[in-house]
């Protein structure tokens, strides 16, 4: 393998129902910058059936060019195919860097990928950076220059690795939705389209798709909520959760928690801030009961308002809060809904 004819950075560009998917975009976003930094493009492998048109949404968003896969048996994802094209699209471009969203088609499709092209993939990335590796130099070993720098959670997020695949190519990472930005989208952008088929032969290892059932859940995504309100360990029971409800209700937010209150059975995962669980960017932040370890803040230190409420006053949440209020959340809370209340009344 000569690393030198490998370049640029991909991105596997997330369809479903022929509508990208956000985690794409939010890649794209990213690419850029790591493009930037390598003096290169950003491409967007775009896989699926009657997709062209999606190419335009991928150009104003940042794509200097989208190759296109499309094919009857690319429909509905399904693993064998899906990883046929992708395969086929490295081996024939060679991309030094392939992004790749921490979704559950990607989380299916990066492994077997990485294992077909013979390469390695850091998964669940909340940080990619370009830059030297080994990151200190280390006497008589070589100190390679321009790598992939994949930062993830490890040991169930106790502690931070950051780690890269200097041997090896394409460079790839699976990264967790929400953690990276989109770029602001340019109106009539053009990104260069290229049309490729590597062709599909249906075997035992193609799943045949007998039904699609569209599951609702009853569950808001907490990662389009424009104000949360987050409960730690220190709300107490499952029951104190009524309070921030309550509160959530009175200013149109939705609930959100720690893993504390994961792990302790209160709330479900889908509701969980924090490495281990969802990044999120509201605009406005409660956190309610909540330390503020180092995990919990990484998922939520980039909203645009967080308030924190906790009794003590040394805790680490108060080191990132905008506003901060030292006290029982049990008096704190209730006084701070009928307010909210009172003042929309009065409107």
């Amino acid at each position: 393998m000569s690393l030198a004819e490998y370049k640029g950075v991909y991105v596997f560009a997330q369809q479903v129902d022929n509508e990208v998917s956000s985690i794409a975009l939010e890649l794209i976003g990213k690419g850029k910058d790591l493009a930037k930094d390598l003096d290169t493009t950003v491409t967007a492998v775009l896989i699926g059936h009657n997709v062209m048109g999606l190419t335009e949404v991928l150009g104003e968003y940042g794509a200097d060019k989208v190759i296109v896969v499309d094919d009857p048996e690319l429909k509905e994802y399904r693993t064998e195919p899906y990883t046929h094209a992708l395969t086929c699209v490295i081996n024939e471009f060679k991309p030094d860097i392939c992004l790749i969203g921490a979704t559950a088609i990607g989380r299916d499709l990066g492994p077997r990928v990485c294992a077909r092209v013979h390469t390695g993939l850091t998964a669940d990335c909340t940080q990619l950076d370009i830059g030297d590796f080994p990151m200190v130099a280390i006497p008589g070993k070589e100190q390679k220059h321009n790598q992939l720098l994949m930062t993830r959670p490890a040991f169930g997020g106790n502690t931070i690795a950051t780690i890269a695949c200097p041997d090896f190519r394409p460079q790839m990472a699976t990264v967790r939705p929400g953690v990276m930005q989109k770029a602001e989208r340019v109106a009539g952008a053009k990104a260069e389209v290229i049309e490729f088929n590597p062709g599909f032969t249906p075997d035992n290892k193609y799943v045949e798709i007998l039904e699609v059932v569209k599951a609702v859940s009853d569950v808001a995504d907490i990662m389009d909520a424009k104000i949360l309100v987050s409960g730690g360990r220190g709300v107490g029971s499952p029951e104190n959760f009524k309070l921030l409800e309550d509160l959530a209700d009175a200013l149109g937010g939705t609930v959100s928690c720690s893993r504390a209150v994961v792990d302790s059975g209160w709330k479900p995962r889908d509701l969980q801030v924090g490495q281990t669980g969802k990044t999120v960017r509201p605009q406005v932040y409660f956190a309610i009961g909540i330390s503020g370890a180092i995990q919990h803040v990484a998922g939520m230190e980039e909203s645009d308002i967080i308030v924190a409420i906790n009794k003590d006053e040394n805790a680490p949440i108060f080191d990132v809060a905008d506003y901060g209020i030292v006290g029982d959340l049990n008096k704190i809370v209730p006084a701070l809904t009928e307010q909210i209340k009172a003042a929309k009344a009065n409107k």
